[in-house]
């Protein structure tokens, strides 16, 4: 179905835009408005663009990226950043790691 990592959603601090994959339109509204919510916040607090991604096994990852001449960029905190929102957020990013295994990769899951 894809070749590279499949972004689910992403925020841009230089355009000042928010993008959601619409192949994820069957998220229930709360999961969006959530998303939204942490990827704004993150690229109002350190810069640059935030990419959450789907690599080809499940895995969700966030890209940071930020223009060679932002010198506003603040590359430390966007680490930081992204370990507290691992912590903070874990349950949320586990529950869409395994709606895409499911139904982005047709996994079976085994009931525990």
């Amino acid at each position: 179905m894809y070749q590279d990592n499949v972004v689910l959603c992403g925020a841009n601090s230089y355009e000042e835009k928010y993008y959601f994959n619409e192949d994820f339109s069957a998220l229930p509204e709360a999961i969006k408005k959530e998303l939204k919510i942490m990827c704004v916040l993150f690229v109002s607090e350190v810069g640059g663009i935030l990419l959450l991604e789907f690599e080809e096994d499940g895995t969700l990852i966030f890209q940071v990226s930020s223009r060679e001449d932002d010198f506003f960029f603040d590359e430390i905190g966007s680490g930081l950043k992204i370990k507290e929102l691992q912590k903070e957020k874990a349950e949320l990013l586990a529950s869409l790691e395994l709606f895409y295994k499911v139904f982005f990769l047709n996994e079976e899951i085994e009931h525990a």
